[in-house]
């Protein structure tokens, strides 16, 4: 018997539907990639530090994080990054530097193509 993993939460359903669509439409497997990461259970989510992102970002590059961006570590690279979630402190540092903090549904319309996008986890 297999559990079944409908989510509560109608935005997070709706976003689902939306990956789901733009990848159709769109021809983009990104979308469909952060799709099904999103229906996995809550558990597996990404939760990416500031300091992680300062690693592995270059300036100016657009990220996608499959889950919550969170504030431990500085970031000196202006970086556009898209998730599900912000904690406060992650949104300061990243806006301190310049940097954009956006939905992943902003992500979405800005760039249906998918093009030059990195996911982090």
């Amino acid at each position: 018997m297999t559990k079944r993993n409908d989510k509560s939460n109608p935005r997070l359903t709706e976003l689902i539907r939306l990956l789901k669509q733009t990848s159709r439409e769109n021809e983009v497997q990104i979308w469909s990639d952060i799709a099904s990461r999103l229906e996995k259970s809550r558990n597996s989510y990404a939760e990416v530090n500031i300091g992680k992102i300062n690693r592995y970002a270059k300036e100016g590059e657009v990220l996608i994080i499959p889950g919550k961006v969170l504030g431990s570590g500085a970031v000196e690279t202006k970086v556009t990054v898209a998730a599900l979630s912000f904690s406060d402190a992650a949104i300061a540092k990243i806006r301190k530097v310049n940097g954009e903090c956006i939905s992943i549904e902003q992500l979405i319309s800005q760039n249906p193509k998918g093009s030059h996008i990195r996911i982090l986890r």
